[in-house]
């Protein structure tokens, strides 16, 4: 058989033209010095940034100041421990995306075939369709905070958002995507201006502890959203169609993981900031532990520390909530466009992808009709589509650990074993949370010894998972013939066209294993939803 490292040759790379510089087709020469590593590194940056300050979403102020408003900083550590679970999902996908050339969907769909291709897109088409929704809940409360005109507001920022990405220029998408990632900044100055227990928040970032006081469902819902608003399954597809789209190939990755880095850096640092101005404008006020939504958050913000921070509030949320519906649409206009064969690239225009942008165009404006219907529970609506997302996340990292183990698409790109280990662990913890939560809504009663014990359960089932998972690798071997992986020459290595590799083959294992996640998920969803029904009848 072929080797892995002399599979055929890829058609020569294009041009990647980025916002901040551009590396030209068959640009082969060694980065040598540290003036050319950061021009390489300017033309590269973009998708990690991007799909991170999206992650920071106008969800994302709704749950990270929810968690500060009605629990102090008390669940900061929920961030520490999310760190690696984005850089692990994030860069799997990126990996995927600049070796493979194509997107998410169309290698679920290749690989696994058309009923699981479809389930994944089902999924992800309707949690971006209610994620879209959220976006437009941020921009109506930050225009109503500043007082401008709503419905007038709102639909102005639809046709900002479809305006953007309909240029038919990649640089111009990502200029424009890139500056308002550097909008999200504005959450620092405000943080300050709270004057937030610096301290209290240090320690509470680094020892774990549950509040006190608060229904255990309720606290769950939160942690699960937490989860969801971080690492979200749309981004999984963004990720890995952006980074193709922008013509990345592995020659670059170091350079893709940096960016990845800095976008993750980013994210922890706004939603660190987020909580900690929830926690310091109501510390010691009526509204400790009443969360509203956002715009009740600049109002607490105003009181705290004066119309100016409020202000900048109101315009880092409406910063933040443009960003994630750009890239929330365009993950589903990419994955639509794997499934059904149409054009669907930022360096196209309308013209040469018009099905790519009538997708994009119809999921922003639907969305932003539906945030102007009156008499919806704004706040309560944005916590429920994070934990459903939470939720949902274990079936998108299992179908992208089984991606990332796929020899016949990434070769000598494949997980090694600590990626492998630190990924299962991923999901067991995901599996575990959903389970948490499931049983604190199915019994209001449990208590934290009981929380503690099903976690230490669910981390000592993925031990055993991961070691498993180890001792068939080591009988079987991940290479063909039981031969170590051969990794070298792999920055030249890229997928053979789709239809040249080998079919996989479906085990009765790996199918039960899936049914049966998909199944008990499914049920998780369900409860969410009548959790966040059950708070907005109680609201």
């Amino acid at each position: 058989m072929t080797d892995l490292t002399t599979a055929p040759a890829p058609p020569p790379a294009a041009a990647i033209r980025g916002a901040l510089g551009t590396i030209e087709a068959g640009d082969t020469a060694p980065r040598r010095g540290p003036s050319a590593k950061f021009k390489t590194l300017l033309a590269v940056v973009g998708p990690g940034l991007i799909v991170m300050a999206g992650d920071n979403d106008a969800g994302a102020f709704g749950t990270y100041a929810q968690a500060g408003q009605d629990h102090g900083t008390r669940l900061l550590w929920t961030l520490l421990l999310l760190i690696p679970v984005l850089y692990v999902n994030q860069e799997m996908s990126l990996r995927l995306g600049a070796v493979t050339g194509v997107g998410h969907a169309r290698l679920i769909l290749e690989r696994f075939g058309k009923f699981w291709g479809a389930f994944s897109v089902i999924d992800l088409f309707l949690l971006n369709a209610l994620t879209l929704v959220t976006e437009f809940i941020g921009v109506a409360l930050a225009v109503g905070y500043l007082g401008l005109p709503r419905t007038a507001s709102v639909l102005l920022a639809a046709a900002v958002v479809i305006a953007v990405a309909a240029t038919g220029s990649f640089r111009r998408f990502e200029r424009a995507a890139i500056g308002l990632v550097l909008g999200s900044l504005l959450l620092v100055p405000v943080y300050f201006l709270t004057h937030p227990a610096t301290s209290r928040a240090a320690h509470d970032f680094v020892v774990p502890g549950l509040p006190h006081g608060s229904p255990l469902s309720d606290v769950m819902l939160l942690i699960v959203a937490i989860v969801g608003t971080t690492v979200a399954p749309w981004q999984l597809f963004f990720q890995q169609s952006y980074v193709a789209d922008k013509r990345v190939t592995p020659r670059f990755l170091r350079y893709a993981r940096a960016d990845l880095a800095l976008g993750i850096a980013l994210v922890i640092i706004g939603a660190a900031a987020l909580t900690g101005i929830g926690a310091a404008a109501f510390a010691g006020t009526a509204g400790a532990g009443h969360f509203t939504d956002a715009a009740g958050i600049a109002h607490g913000v105003e009181a705290r520390a004066g119309q100016v921070a409020g202000v900048l509030f109101a315009i880092a949320l409406l910063d933040a909530s443009v960003i994630g519906a750009a890239a929330v649409s365009l993950s589903s206009a990419y994955a639509l466009g794997d499934v059904l064969g149409f054009r669907h690239s930022l360096h196209r225009g309308v013209r040469g992808a018009g099905a790519f942008y009538a997708v994009f165009a119809g999921l922003v404006l639907a969305a932003a009709g539906t945030v102007l219907a009156p008499g919806a529970p704004l706040g309560l609506l944005t916590e429920g589509v994070q934990a459903l997302a939470g939720v949902l996340l274990p079936a998108a990292t299992v179908f992208l650990l089984l991606l990332c183990n796929d020899r016949s698409v990434l070769g000598p790109w494949v997980n090694g074993r600590w990626t492998n280990a630190l990924a299962c662990l991923v999901v067991a913890v995901l599996v575990a949370l959903s389970l948490i939560l499931t049983a604190s809504v199915l019994f209001p009663g449990l208590g934290t010894a009981a929380i503690l014990a099903a976690a230490a359960a669910c981390g000592c089932a993925g031990l055993l998972a991961v070691g498993y998972a180890e001792v068939r690798r080591v009988r079987k071997g991940w290479a063909r013939g039981g031969r170590p992986i051969n990794r070298t020459g792999r920055a030249g290595w890229r997928m053979p066209p789709l239809a040249a590799l080998p079919r996989p083959r479906m085990s009765t294992g790996r199918r039960v294993g899936l049914t049966a996640l998909r199944t008990y998920l499914l049920v998780a969803a369900v409860l969410v939803i009548v959790r966040t029904v059950q708070l907005a009848a109680g609201h």
